[in-house]
């Protein structure tokens, strides 16, 4: 299974004791591709101290989740999902600041892993909430 990563998940992951920090690993583990396009490790590390007041960690452990998640995810370059930005953007009208997420699942042809209830009001890129996905892998 190929899902691209919303940021949101992305940001849980530095939460110590958060479900999404640990099936993160569980989905990595039972060999689904965790995908996110070119920028978003970037912005990730901009929010570092944001994301670090939010998770209650320090810098040191913030950069520890920081090198996992390089580890684990796969960034595609905005240059191979470029071509579908015209059809995300007609997708989510509303929000551009979401348009990449769309427009690399549509590139792959894959889903999305997001909480964002707003992005279920299309019917063109599957997106999975965590809920979701823990039922699709059987953790209940």
């Amino acid at each position: 299974m190929e899902l691209v990563i919303d940021a949101n998940i992305l940001f849980s992951v530095f939460k110590p004791d958060s479900f999404t920090r640990d099936f993160f690993k569980v989905l990595y583990f039972r060999g689904a591709k965790l995908i996110i396009p070119g920028y978003g490790l970037d912005e990730v590390f901009s929010l570092k101290d944001k994301i670090c007041k939010f998770c209650g960690i320090d810098e040191s452990e913030f950069m520890t989740s920081f090198v996992l998640l390089c580890e684990i995810l796969t960034v595609v370059p905005k240059s191979e999902f470029d071509y579908c930005i015209p059809k995300a953007k007609e997708l989510l009208l509303e929000h551009p600041k979401d348009v990449p997420y769309f427009a690399l699942a549509l590139s792959l042809n894959c889903a999305i892993w997001s909480n964002e209830k707003r992005f279920k009001q299309q019917s063109r890129v599957s997106v999975f909430s965590t809920q979701e996905l823990k039922e699709l892998f059987g953790l209940h």
